[in-house]
């Protein structure tokens, strides 16, 4: 027997929940051709795996990798994790489908979360040329593959109009880790109903659901929404329900409108949702108090919701301060005008009650004020010699609402960290980093979440088994977003497999040192290449554009 690739000698994690056992996994092409004892077997690789588990490649539920995966210190940052896969589009906002206005505008206002996206990734020529956005959908198979080749260039960002077929065509097999994506319900809105508040109408609804059908058909593996950002807080369950009904499977992955004290809030419109469309329902970073947030699981599958959520092991968030701080009434979708109230605004009445958030804000990205990335409001507020009110507005104002900060949980520390684990052996729950790679000083999750999944809640706290952790990192969430040939190790599956050292896999990605890499993890296949070996990038660029 002869084959491209042998990883010889560990022990498997096939994801199925059943304990490891010994064998060699043997790939062909970009498939799994064998598990079991192949002594004799050749290949054109082999990998010792000898004291290493191989697992499936683990898919991140919730990573913000959407122009920084191109990156390949992103893709080194995620393969150093054992992470093949990333869930994109994720809180309802990102670049397609839309106009040229949509497409800028979800540039700008998600600017500190998603990075820019340059037009030379997206595909030859001017922006604007092209078929517009609204013709029907184009007959035959859809167009795979990067649109130009190369490294990425300075330049303008892309101005739309931009599918999704253009968009996952422009990752397919142009980076070293497989991408899906998520329809985004707040980029559809505005590029229906720009950002308006107001309820959405007949008409509205009717080209918002036409955005939704051709995005499902083009290969998009769900809905998102975000209903804390704009324009996404606009839109009633009526509205979200409607455009949920054709999903047929695929999951509706929602930012709730409310987490902490009010997730009781936010979970009755997820349940309320689901009744009225019948969708599945995946709920994004399900962070807080276990005693609230665990009978509100319990009550939604008791009403038959198929529910699932993603966390990550971290007590703190990251966010744009835009979100943070600024009141309803000022029109973040609207940057000019935003900007003039910030202006004008009597701070003392804009933020009284804000006092005991300044000290948890530690700013992670801000253009033009980048000697502020990495101290908390407080610090550089001292520093300015300013209040840490006037700060933020300074902060928001120069970087044109762009500027993200790092926020602490009022409920961090032991308790907490009590919460993150009960919630995570939850069976409904999948793994998620939650990862935002902008700016000078981001939140570590997206550098360690997945190795910390491993280090710290399998090997020191007990957690979960080891075999748990490939049900929960891979297998169901590759099932929850409908990529039926991964998430398992087994013949005829896609060959996305990690060896892990259960010894010394950990995260080193800390609030002070948030880019260290993640250790344990040196060998990673991609639909059958190696794309990580040594723990160093190979160069290949095998990753999938993956459709459901």
């Amino acid at each position: 027997m002869s084959f491209d690739v042998i990883i010889r000698g560990g022990r498997v994690l096939d994801g199925t929940g059943a304990p490891p056992f010994r064998a060699d996994v043997a790939v062909s092409g970009d498939r799994v051709a064998a598990v079991g004892r192949l002594e004799t077997a050749e290949a054109a690789t082999v990998i010792d795996a000898s004291g290493r588990f191989v697992a499936p490649g683990f898919v991140d539920c919730h990573a913000h990798g959407d122009a920084a995966v191109f990156d390949p210190a992103v893709q080194r940052a995620a393969l150093r994790q054992g992470v093949t896969t990333f869930v994109l589009g994720q809180d309802g906002l990102s670049f397609a489908p839309g106009s040229a206005e949509t497409v800028a505008y979800a540039s700008r206002y998600f600017a500190a979360v998603n990075g820019p996206l340059h037009e030379s990734r997206l595909r030859a020529g001017a922006p604007g040329e092209g078929p517009p956005y609204e013709e029907p959908l184009r007959e035959g198979p859809l167009r795979e593959g990067p649109l130009r080749e190369g490294p990425l260039p300075e330049g303008p960002l892309r101005e739309g109009p931009l599918s999704v077929a253009e968009l996952l065509g422009s990752y397919d097999r142009a980076v070293a880790v497989n991408t899906a994506y998520l329809l985004p319900h707040g980029t559809i809105r505005y590029d229906v109903m720009g950002p308006s508040s107001a309820p959405a109408s007949a008409d509205d609804l009717a080209a918002m659901l036409r955005r939704v059908e051709r995005g499902l058909a083009e290969g998009a593996a769900g809905l998102s929404t975000g209903l804390e950002y704009l324009p996404g807080r606009y839109a009633d369950a009526e509205e979200l329900a409607a455009l949920c009904r054709p999903l047929g499977g695929l999951p509706y992955v929602t930012h709730m409108r409310a987490y902490g004290p009010g997730a009781g809030v936010g979970m009755a419109e997820v349940v309320d949702i689901a009744s009225r469309s019948g969708a599945a329902v995946h709920v994004s970073h399900l962070h807080g108090p276990a005693d609230v947030l665990l009978p509100l699981v319990g009550d939604a599958l008791a009403r038959d919701v198929d529910l699932s959520f993603d966390t990550y092991p971290y007590l703190r968030g990251n966010t744009i301060l835009a979100m943070v701080v600024l009141p309803p009434s000022v029109p973040a979708a609207e940057t000019g005008r935003a900007l003039e109230l910030i202006a004008a605004a009597d701070l003392d009445e804009w933020w009284p009650g804000l006092d005991a958030t300044w000290p948890r804000l530690t700013v992670s990205h801000a253009p033009g004020m980048e000697w502020t990335e990495g101290l908390t409001v407080v610090a550089a507020a001292e520093r300015a010699g300013v209040s840490p009110a006037e700060l933020c507005r300074r902060l928001l104002i120069e970087t044109r609402l762009e500027a993200g900060v790092v926020s602490a949980r009022p409920d961090e520390g032991p308790e907490g960290e009590q919460s993150v684990r009960r919630m995570l052996r939850h069976p409904s729950h999948t793994g998620g980093s939650d990862g935002i790679y902008v700016g000078g000083h981001p939140h570590p999750r997206g550098f360690g979440a997945f190795a910390r999944f491993l280090g710290r809640h399998v090997r020191e706290l007990g957690d979960w088994t080891w075999e748990q952790a490939a049900v929960h990192l891979a297998a169901h969430p590759a099932r929850r977003f409908g990529l039926s040939d991964r998430g398992l190790v087994r013949t005829g599956f896609a060959a996305d497999l990690v060896v892990i050292d259960p010894a010394t896999v950990a995260d080193r990605a800390t609030y002070a040192e948030p880019r260290e890499l993640a250790t344990g993890v040196a060998d990673v296949l991609v639909s059958g290449v190696p794309v990580l070996a040594g723990g160093e990038l190979t160069g290949a660029l095998p990753g999938r554009a993956l459709r459901p």
